[in-house]
């Protein structure tokens, strides 16, 4: 979508999801591309860059569990030095992918806009709103860093992820033949497709510098709020063949919110999300169905990634603090 838009794009990653392609035809090569930790950026790899958009990171709050200080290591410092190295090499715009999970345990309160109180409840959105907090004190006359607070992502990348829950809707429907809801199904969650998210990226990148500078967006759809109960229907819609079982074996989530994207449809220039769920779950469900699975069960490392991060321990290629110690 970058490329599309005309830009010149160099990727930094380290590569632990290298691996976990199952859609070859959806990925797209960097200009250049840079194999380092986000812990380990130099100060050249940001030479001749005009914008940040930083989404390295461990990735949802199961690995957050796995070891918290790894999580605040890479999530909260890494990000804060990116952004100094970033601030020091003349990058003006510094678009950060945060999260609405900071607003946690927020309960049955109304859609929450972007003033609303951050109430985080796992090590994964702590490391967020923290990075929010370190970030806004760089803030200055030449570097405008940007906050988006993305939904829950579902959709197909190149590395499709079955540990976000319409994903992994999607993957119980298809493989069992049962739409598992593991909770009591009254959790509300924020839903956003990867693709809108990455439009909300570019557009945060390309916004004049006064319409985005220090500020946060939400980013979803205005129809995007769902308890997860209404989001198992709309899988099992898809999937008629699967039956919806609410197990309620996790109780009640405390990670309950709604959330108000009136700022980022309203000011944040050229965003306009086009998916809608029924649309996501679709193009999951004619996924699956071509085999795309082949021999692979959903919930392997291929696409749970905090499998894949033991699998790496345990295969010897990461040690104890996540460091890739081989190809």
């Amino acid at each position: 979508m970058a490329r599309a838009r005309g830009h010149r794009i160099t990727g930094l990653d380290i590569g632990y999801f290298k691996a976990c392609v199952s859609r070859p035809e959806a990925e797209a090569a960097a200009d250049v591309q840079i194999v380092r930790d986000i812990r380990d950026v130099v100060a050249a790899d940001l030479a001749g860059v005009e914008a940040v958009i930083h989404l390295a990171g461990l990735s949802n709050d199961p690995m957050g569990a796995l070891n918290p200080q790894i999580t605040y290591d890479i999530n909260l410092e890494g990000t804060l030095r990116l952004a100094g190295l970033a601030r020091a090499a003349g990058v003006g715009r510094f678009v950060f992918a945060s999260s609405c999970s900071i607003y946690g345990a927020a309960g049955g309160a109304g859609a929450l806009d972007e003033t609303a109180p951050l109430e985080p409840v796992s090590a994964y959105a702590v490391s967020k709103a923290r990075s929010e907090a370190g970030l806004a004190e760089m803030a200055d006359a030449a570097f405008s860093p940007v906050f988006m607070r993305n939904a829950t992502a579902y959709g197909l990348g190149a590395r499709p992820r079955f540990d976000l829950v319409v994903n992994n809707l999607c993957g119980w429907a298809f493989t069992r033949g049962v739409v598992k809801v593991m909770s009591d199904g009254t959790p509300w969650r924020p839903l956003a497709h990867i693709e809108d998210i990455s439009l909300a990226a570019l557009c945060a990148v390309e916004a004049p510098r006064a319409a985005v500078h220090n500020q946060a967006f939400n980013i979803g759809r205005p129809d995007a709020n769902y308890q997860v109960r209404t989001i198992g229907e709309k899988v099992q819609a898809a999937f008629p063949e699967a039956r919806l079982e609410i197990t309620g074996e996790t109780g009640g989530d405390p990670r309950s919110y709604r959330v108000d994207f009136t700022k980022a449809l309203t000011a944040l220039p050229g965003f306009s999300p086009q998916w809608t769920l029924e649309r996501g779950v679709e193009e999951a469900a004619a996924w699956l169905r071509a085999g795309a699975l082949a021999d692979e069960d959903f919930d392997s490392r291929l696409f749970v990634r905090l499998k894949q991060l033991r699998y790496g321990v345990d295969a010897g290629w990461l040690d104890a603090d996540l460091r890739r110690l081989r190809p």
